[in-house]
């Protein structure tokens, strides 16, 4: 169990901290590698290991030590893990890789169709050029990924740029495990993700390329490739039925992109960043491309001739009159083509899977279970449908918990509890539907909240009752939109609070030098329980308060000379020098006032 890993030390050198969760081909931890001074943070991937048969053990050594050069020549790249180390140790295997603090690309991407969530066509632009500049080097060394996706593209907190990491599936690379990915073993996450071909064992380069274009797709219109509809006919995608605001030469892009033949589609990542630039050079207003055109251009590239056609009749941009694709402006269509793989027994299998995927994202749990139960014992997809059913009902069960959490948090109006509970509800499309509009309104709620109390802070900050507008500040919800400002407004008002707390005690102690205890008493009234005086504020208010007393009673009856004794008694600036405490904070011209 992975849990058992959790505290150990590798090598003498790596000690396990987190568990990542487990994949096709092993388990992923974090460690710290304790040798450093600094304790730096790692990713080790434990490799699967199948038999411990010494035949098969010597066959997995040699592949692993191999192989795993060509992983230590792809992390040269920036934007790819290195690897730090490779091990054996009690008959498992080991690799040490770079691990990248931020953020996988899911946490950046629309959760639905709203626009003020879609990427615009300059991002999608900039996200294809830094991606595919990855994609050209990894292939460029003779490998293909297999698996790009969002949860596997990070955002580098450092410098912004992503990276690609899980270099698990990698082929040629495979310690040994298998030739290339089966098709029972694909991850739910990457379904969609993963082209045609891949299912039946004919990965290309471009299959890398097809799933970079179905993120960028799902970055546009807000839908996951599990959520476009198909063409019957052509088995093509139908992603811009959806109105996407994008000008038809990026969408010539990503139609290539992802068309069902992994022969139709841009063959290398070095021809999308030739058309990209092309595009940034020159781009004309799209027209309609008349379908005769369009076939003559099919047709002749299908002879092998890439050149453009001199006499295309109407003027369009070169990218769409030199692509190989049938469209019209207005009804681009993309491949994917799922429904038409060979009829092996093993895809269709996995064929009823990936339905009930869409089933269960649809929210017909029922009938999901229903369609992977269906798949017969004997079959290689079984065990992933077993696994997967577990782990639906248990994401069902928390999705249904957390929603009635954050009806409930709704009903009460406790708006930060709805923010918290829809943050644990699994990535589930129903029940993500059904809780974004109860977010909204606590969004909108908790908005409502902070200007409310950001406008009371400022009115009482005005009046130099800091105190108060400290207690404002603080009343609001950490999920606001303008946590910056209330974070710095925060820290301008505890200072300035400092500040009037010695410039009060400094008054109380000016007062009672002079004998004016009732005016030295009403200052260290106002000194706040927090402040850092507080404490010798409230000495001085006990000792002020008796005088005061003693000097009220005795002015009833003493003679002037009473009078004067008893001013001699009051405190001298060597007892108590508040001002060396004005040293100590910077006071700037706005706060001397105070």
């Amino acid at each position: 169990m992975a849990y058992h890993m959790i505290g150990k030390v590798l090598q003498g050198q790596y000690q396990i901290v987190q568990s990542l969760g487990a994949g096709v081909f092993g388990q992923t931890y974090v460690a710290i590698d304790v040798e450093q001074p600094h304790q730096p943070k790692c990713v080790i991937k434990q490799l699967k290991v199948s038999s411990s048969q010494p035949a098969y053990l010597q066959s997995l050594r040699l592949h692993f030590l191999t192989e795993t050069e060509t992983l230590r020549y792809l992390g040269h790249h920036d934007q790819i893990p290195q690897l730090i180390a490779c091990f054996e140790e009690n008959e498992r295997f080991y690799l040490v890789q770079e691990f990248i603090e931020g953020h996988a690309l899911t946490a950046e991407l629309p959760i639905n169709q709203r626009s003020d969530y879609l990427w615009t066509e300059y991002e999608i632009i900039q996200f294809l050029k830094d991606v595919l500049e990855i994609l050209k080097f990894v292939h460029s060394q003779g490998v293909i990924h297999c698996d790009v996706k969002p949860e596997n593209l990070v955002r580098r907190a450092s410098d912004g740029k992503l990276v690609l990491i899980d270099f698990g599936s990698i082929q040629p690379i495979n310690f040994g495990v298998d030739t290339v990915l089966p098709i029972y073993r694909v991850p739910v996450t990457s379904l969609g993700y993963i082209p045609p071909e891949q299912f039946i064992d004919q990965t290309q380069p471009n299959s890398d390329i097809y799933a970079l274009g179905m993120i960028a797709i799902q970055a546009l219109t807000g839908l996951s490739p599990l959520q476009l509809k198909i063409d019957p006919r052509s088995n093509e995608f139908l992603w811009r039925s959806h109105h996407t605001p994008v000008s038809d030469y990026l969408a010539a892009i990503l139609s290539q992109m992802i068309r069902y033949d992994y022969k139709d589609r841009f063959q290398s990542a070095s021809e999308i960043l030739r058309a990209l630039e092309q595009m940034s050079m020159e781009y004309y207003p799209a027209q309609t491309i008349d379908l005769q055109n369009a076939k003559s251009l099919n047709s002749s590239s299908e002879q092998g001739n890439n050149v453009v056609r001199e006499d295309v009749s109407v003027k369009s941009p070169p990218l769409l009159t030199g692509m190989r694709v049938g469209l019209l402006a207005n009804s681009l269509v993309m491949g994917f083509g799922v429904y038409s793989l060979m009829n092996s027994p093993a895809y269709s299998e996995t064929e009823t899977l990936y339905k009930a995927t869409q089933e269960f994202q649809d929210g017909d749990l029922e009938e999901a279970i229903a369609l992977a139960k269906s798949i017969p014992l004997n079959s290689n997809v079984y065990p992933e449908a077993q696994s997967t059913i577990e782990e639906w009902q248990n994401q069902w069960q928390l999705a249904t918990e957390q929603y009635l959490l954050a009806k409930q948090a709704s009903e009460q109006e406790q708006w930060p509890e709805v923010i918290h509970a829809a943050s644990q509800i699994p990535d589930i499309l129903y029940w993500q539907s059904k809780t974004e509009p109860i977010v909204e309104q606590a969004k909108t709620k908790i908005e409502t909240q902070t200007n409310n109390l950001l406008a009371r802070a400022y009115e009482k900050a005005g009046n130099k009752d800091f105190s108060t507008a400290l207690e404002y500040l603080q009343q609001i919800p950490q999920e606001n939109s303008v946590n910056n400002l209330v974070q710095q407004k925060l820290a301008e008002y505890q200072q300035k609070q400092h500040i009037r707390a010695i410039f009060l005690l400094q008054q109380a102690y000016n007062k009672a030098e002079i004998g004016e205890f009732n005016a030295a008493v009403n200052f260290l009234q106002q000194v706040p329980k927090n402040s850092s005086v507080y404490t010798t504020a409230q000495n001085k208010l006990e000792e002020y308060v008796q005088k005061q007393r003693l000097q009220s009673k005795n002015q009833k009856v003493a003679s002037p000379k009473v009078v004067a004794a008893l001013s001699k008694e009051t405190p001298t600036r060597k007892s108590f020098e508040p001002g060396s405490l004005m040293q100590e904070v910077n006071i700037t011209p706005s706060t001397t006032s105070l």
